[in-house]
């Protein structure tokens, strides 16, 4: 399906603008929201290719910045020490109320977008993952994705590092999907025994599945990039979303038959 794949906007936040990239079919008519939450590195190649992908499968995808009130808009951190220390460093400097209420406005966007049916999902990568975990407590919301959740069993998102998302986890209504690396040092084998055991605790509907991989598999740059594994999960949230959000109304011409 070919995309659109260089709109953004900037949404208002209680904590300033916040530039969102949105990748969408070309094709006229209305299909599912998702949004997509980054890594600490922001909206870099790899995250603009996997909402590609989610676009290309018939879906509105809408990736924030995450750092927004930090960086200029448009900045992307780079892979490597460098990017990694000043992400990290953000990543408890904002507050977790600030990534909720990020998490909202961007809901809110898709759920009101020309092009979008109003049914809404969320992914998530690393840090992301976490905030996709969080989002997935916002009514509306039918299916969310966690690619190796960071930092959930340590109850250590956000400023303070003492965050709440273990308590919250009946308030999730959709269906989770939680994907892990079980070579991931960042979330050991004790820390999602631990998350796994409050999803159960809870009666939360949700599929888990652990791989023999390192932390940011299904990054395709970098050393750890594990492509028949991406793949394979890739398809698993598709078939999430196309479950749950269904497959939107798309409106084919005639002249776009012909080609």
């Amino acid at each position: 399906m070919t995309i659109t794949d260089h709109e953004f906007v900037d949404l208002p936040t209680p904590t300033g603008p916040m530039r969102t990239h949105v990748f969408r079919p070309a094709a006229l008519g209305r299909y599912p929201g998702i949004l997509l939450f980054s890594e600490i590195f922001q909206v870099t190649g790899p995250i603009r290719r996997t909402a590609a992908l989610l676009a290309g499968n018939g879906f509105v995808v809408a990736a924030p910045e995450i750092y927004h009130e930090y960086e200029p808009a448009g900045t992307a951190l780079a892979y490597d020490s460098a990017g990694a220390d000043r992400g990290n460093e953000l990543k408890t400097t904002k507050s977790v109320e600030a990534y909720d209420a990020d998490a909202r406005a961007v809901l809110q966007y898709l759920a009101s977008h020309p092009a979008s049916t109003g049914k809404l999902g969320v992914m998530g990568i690393c840090i992301g993952g976490h905030l996709a975990f969080r989002a997935a407590m916002n009514p509306g919301v039918l299916a969310t994705t966690c690619f190796y959740a960071t930092d959930i069993h340590k109850r250590s998102l956000g400023a303070g590092m003492n965050d709440n998302s273990l308590d919250r986890i009946p308030e999730i209504q959709g269906e989770l999907l939680m994907i892990w690396g079980r070579q991931d040092p960042h979330v050991p084998l004790e820390g999602r025994l631990k998350i796994h055991a409050a999803l159960e605790a809870a009666g939360t509907f949700f599929q888990w599945h652990e791989f023999n991989a390192a932390h940011a598999f299904i990054r395709d740059e970098g050393p750890r990039y594990n492509p028949v594994l991406a793949q394979q999960c890739y398809g698993l949230a598709i078939e999430l979303y196309k479950r749950r959000l269904g497959e939107g109304d798309v409106f084919v011409t005639a002249a776009e038959t012909h080609h």
